[in-house]
Formats: structure tokens, C-alpha cells, sequence
């Protein structure tokens, strides 16, 4: 069995793009999730071809780099984090990764910042800010229950990292959403 690494597959929109082209391509694989295809067979190369022009029209590419692999698997595993709502008040980070990675976190941290010019911890706020600012827009929570979802020990800590970040406090950034939706 291959497995092959794709990057920027991060929703499972993505999967199923890639799946299609694959089914279209008449090209058989074995399962397709977040980051990565996995066959039984490589396909022939002329498939192969066909595929990477494919996957470039997407907006995905391969991943030769056993580095860029790594951090493409550190992406994917805090992406189904939040997205599957598996965080807890006693989530660590750095457990979480080097558990996952079965490597040292300080090793993986600081691949992940010199190859994307931003800290492991700063990416993942990022992803939890983004997570809350799609869940504020829903409006089906308050501002304590996204909070507890992804992993604040408090309101206030989600709150002064989402301000520091959007600019907005949380519930202002859920009225102002509300008012341009009402224009």
C-alpha cells in the first residue's frame, strides 16, 4: 500500500474534489481523506500526469518533501480537531501533536515555523479563531458554549484572542455580521 500527501486538502469538500477527479480520471485508489490519497497500485504515469494537472486546477499538490509531509499531517490532525469538536478544557497542544507525530513537539514546532513563517501555537489560534468566527455567524451558540467547544478554559480567554485577532470583540463581531446580512 502507497500513501501519497496532498497539500491543502482541509475540509471534506476537498475530499470528495479529489475523489470526483480520481473517479474521472478512471483512476482506482483505496481511500482518499484530509491530506493524503492512499492506493494499492500507483497509478500508470500516464494517469499519474493527468492526475497532477488535476489536482493543480483544484488548488492541490503533491508532497514530496518528507518535511512538508509532517507539517502537512500537523495541519490536517489540528484541522479534524476542531472541525470534530475534540478539544477539551485539558486539550495540550503540544501532548496532542508530538502523540500523534510520535515525535518530540519542540522538533516539530520549529519545523513548522521556519517552513510556514508562523508558530505552531499562532496557526492553531488561528484555526480555533476561524472556527468561532464560522460558529458566531450561525448564530445557534453563545459566546461561553463556542468557547467551551473549542477548548477555552473561559470566555475571556477566547474573547481577548479573538479581539487581539479580528479587531472585534466576539459579540460584536456576531452584530456586525447580523447587520451587513440584513442590508
Amino acid at each position: 500500500m502507497t500513501e501519497v500527501y496532498l497539500k491543502n486538502m482541509v475540509c471534506p469538500r476537498c475530499i470528495m474534489a479529489v475523489e470526483r477527479l480520481l473517479q474521472d480520471e478512471h483512476i482506482t485508489y483505496k481511500n482518499v481523506k484530509l491530506g493524503s490519497i492512499l492506493w494499492d497500485e500507483l497509478p500508470s504515469s500516464t494517469q499519474m500526469e493527468k492526475l497532477i494537472v488535476g489536482l493543480q486546477q483544484l488548488g492541490f499538490e503533491f508532497l514530496e518533501d518528507k518535511n512538508s509531509q509532517i507539517i502537512e499531517k500537523v495541519k490536517v490532525l489540528l484541522i479534524n480537531l476542531i472541525q470534530n469538536k475534540s478539544l477539551s478544557e485539558s486539550f495540550v497542544l503540544s501532548d496532542e501533536v508530538s502523540k500523534h507525530l510520535n515525535k518530540e513537539y519542540s522538533t516539530i514546532s520549529k519545523l513548522f515555523s521556519q517552513v510556514e513563517s508562523i508558530t505552531l501555537e499562532h496557526y492553531f489560534i488561528n484555526l480555533k479563531i476561524s472556527k468561532a468566527k464560522e460558529l458566531l455567524k450561525y448564530d445557534e451558540m453563545s459566546v461561553s458554549e463556542i468557547a467551551f467547544e473549542l477548548g477555552y478554559k473561559n470566555v475571556s480567554h477566547l474573547s481577548s484572542q479573538f479581539k487581539k485577532e479580528v479587531g472585534l470583540s466576539p459579540v460584536a463581531f456576531r452584530l456586525n455580521y447580523q447587520r451587513t446580512k440584513e442590508r
